[in-house]
């Protein structure tokens, strides 16, 4: 490589100074240039497993925003520290950077941390872009594939519970269901979460037919749909067709309200029907990352 010579001053002598640098070198002109530069040599000669470490100083930094995130109030430097698993001189260095990018502010008055408008805006986005059914049909396809159950989604539709999407098993369940069905409020596990977890205001005029058509009176169903809300979840064992047993797992939206359900279901003597089996451990597990993913706090409930 064919080298070429600056000619350089030092400052405190004025004595001209010789050095050399490739042709293809990059004159440093500041600390933080040679910083970037020599990172990007690091990720380069590191290759893929390299550029996959990440930055360290990020991810703690990160901590003191995920402890604003899950307390409800503005916190105290010395306990949001604590909480972070860091010291209150090192917690305070990220958080006036973190002030700076508006992600966190303090009270002038007194003296207390909180999330910042920037933090507010990042939310709001990422709420402004999910879509709940997208998001959980790819996680279903997994959650399909590792239990071999036929599993789907339900909404809520102008006429009840829709089923939106619906992924069969290696052995299919006879439950001859389609898409748009609508199920009923008391006779399916699906029907039964929404009931259970949606304002009467929305259903009850279907609640109100089903009855009629049962002969049964709401005081008979109550206890039922309490039983749905103190397990978190809806079960079904031959109840709507004889031989297959459901289960309908909730997924909450960013306001605490029910975004739709997970719907399991299997024959006889293949599914899983304990509560803490393993179908509905998966199905709660699935349901809660979802829940996550659309803003849901466990808090709000």
């Amino acid at each position: 490589m064919r080298e070429i010579y600056f000619t350089m001053v030092n400052p405190g002598r004025g004595t001209p100074l010789a050095r050399k640098f490739p042709m293809s070198s990059k004159f440093p002109q500041s600390a933080d240039e040679t910083d970037d530069t020599s990172e990007t040599a690091d990720a380069i000669e590191g290759g893929e497993e390299k550029a996959r470490s990440g930055i360290q100083s990020i991810e703690v930094g990160f901590r003191l925003l995920n402890v604003l995130t899950h307390e409800p109030r503005a916190m105290m430097l010395r306990d949001l520290a604590q909480r972070a698993g860091m010291s209150p001189a090192k917690a305070h260095r990220y958080l006036v950077s973190f002030q700076r990018l508006g992600l966190a502010s303090q009270d002038p008055v007194s003296g207390r941390y909180e999330l910042g408008g920037f933090a507010l805006q990042m939310g709001l986005a990422r709420l402004a872009r999910v879509d709940g059914v997208k998001l959980a049909r790819i996680a279903l396809s997994e959650l399909r594939d590792r239990l071999d159950q036929t599993v789907g989604i339900a909404v809520w539709g102008n006429q009840g519970p829709t089923v939106v999407h619906w992924m069969e098993s290696s052995y299919p369940a006879k439950a001859s269901l389609k898409l748009g069905d609508v199920m009923p409020l008391l006779s399916s596990a699906t029907g039964l979460l929404f009931a259970a977890y949606l304002p009467r205001s929305k259903t009850q005029a279907m609640l109100e037919r089903e009855l009629a058509a049962t002969r049964k009176t709401m005081a008979e169903i109550e206890p039922l749909l309490a039983e749905v809300r103190e397990h978190g979840a809806a079960r079904i064992e031959g109840m709507l067709l004889p031989t297959i047993h459901a289960f309908c797992t909730p997924v909450f939206d960013s306001t605490g309200d029910l975004a739709l359900g997970l719907i399991a279901l299997g024959h006889e003597g293949a599914f899983d029907t304990r509560w803490g089996g393993e179908i509905d451990s998966a199905l709660r597990a699935c349901a809660a990352d979802l829940s996550y993913q659309l803003g849901y706090s466990e808090q709000e409930r």
